[in-house]
């Protein structure tokens, strides 16, 4: 059994080759799609390492059998589609929410279709998913170093792409609309209700800041708001004159909001396109106590004063 990236990508392929002899409003089409789109999730995750995709177990008997360490076992267990999926997500920033989504709505659908007497892809047709399927197999394909041409057919590649680019510009289109539209209702009001809005946001940003969130100016109305989002790469740390640790990590914006008009934005596509997809570092300074969970010197008495409940019963 090979949890090994080629061999998973190639099947992967092989399974989008059977989709796409299908036609498109044909059940099995859905199904060899989802199919392909878990191998296609575990190859980028194997790309790191074959070890992620090993079920967990108490003697680690799994994790043995993919590194050739003795283990003797004649099926060894990975872990579930939908911890694939996870995984993406939490490894790759460019695997966005809705890449996960689309590929845990399309494995519900493959469960409901392999372990129930319903027709789940019957009543799911390809226009409610088909774009987000091309975009998440995309986002693998970019994690792995290839494009969709790497994937699917020229033809089929080409369409894909072409689902795409008209996909972003419905969210442009959706964005600015937004925009405008914010903008117009905040201009409307009174003058001192857009100074007093403008007073109060900043507020907000000022409480926002200390629960991680970033501040940037509003594409509408000009005032102070916030994004959030997810932590990606290689987390740096250093020491400050204090003493104190600091802890410095890129985060990708996914999530803008501004009290000030009440414009909201989700997803990096969406951020991207009024001009928020900046990337930022999220700093966090820890007490060395704090960061090595360690215990005060000043905390001492009251620590061990709190382990005499336990010692009791060291004995038994």
């Amino acid at each position: 059994m090979s949890w090994h990236r080629d061999p998973l990508l190639a099947k992967a392929k092989l399974f989008f080759e059977y989709a796409f002899e299908a036609q498109r409003d044909d059940p099995r089409f859905g199904l060899w799609c989802s199919l392909g789109l878990e191998l296609l999730a575990r190859a980028a995750v194997s790309s790191i390492s074959p070890v992620l995709l090993a079920h967990p177990d108490a003697d680690q008997k799994n994790i043995l059998h993919v590194i050739h360490k003795g283990s003797e076992l004649s099926s060894p267990k990975s872990i579930i589609a939908s911890a694939v999926f996870d995984l993406c997500k939490r490894l790759y920033p460019n695997f966005s929410e809705e890449d996960k989504k689309i590929c845990l709505a399309l494995l519900n659908r493959r469960n409901e279709e392999l372990h129930s007497g319903g027709a789940a892809f019957a009543e799911y047709k390809s226009s409610q998913w088909v774009v987000g399927f091309y975009h998440a197999c995309r986002s693998l394909m970019t994690v792995l170093g290839e494009g969709l041409s790497d994937l699917f057919s020229e033809e089929e590649a080409s369409l894909a792409e072409g689902m795409l680019i008209e996909d972003r510009n419905n969210v442009k289109r959706q964005v600015l609309a937004a925009i405008d539209a914010h903008k117009s209702v905040f201009e409307a009001r009174a003058l001192e209700e857009r100074i007093s809005a403008k007073a109060m946001a900043e507020t907000r940003c000022l409480e926002l800041s200390t629960q991680r969130h970033h501040r940037v100016i509003c594409p509408a109305c000009g005032c102070i708001a916030t994004v959030q989002g997810q932590p990606f790469g290689k987390e740096y740390i250093t020491n400050n004159e204090a003493g104190e640790i600091i802890s410095s990590q890129a985060v990708l914006p996914t999530e803008f909001s501004c009290s000030a008009c009440g414009l909201a934005l989700k997803g990096y596509a969406q951020l991207e396109t009024a001009m928020l997809g900046d990337q930022y570092t999220r700093k966090t300074t820890f007490t060395p106590e704090e960061y090595y969970g360690l215990i005060s010197p000043d905390d001492v008495e009251d620590y061990m004063a709190s382990q005499d409940h336990y010692r009791e019963y060291d004995n038994e």
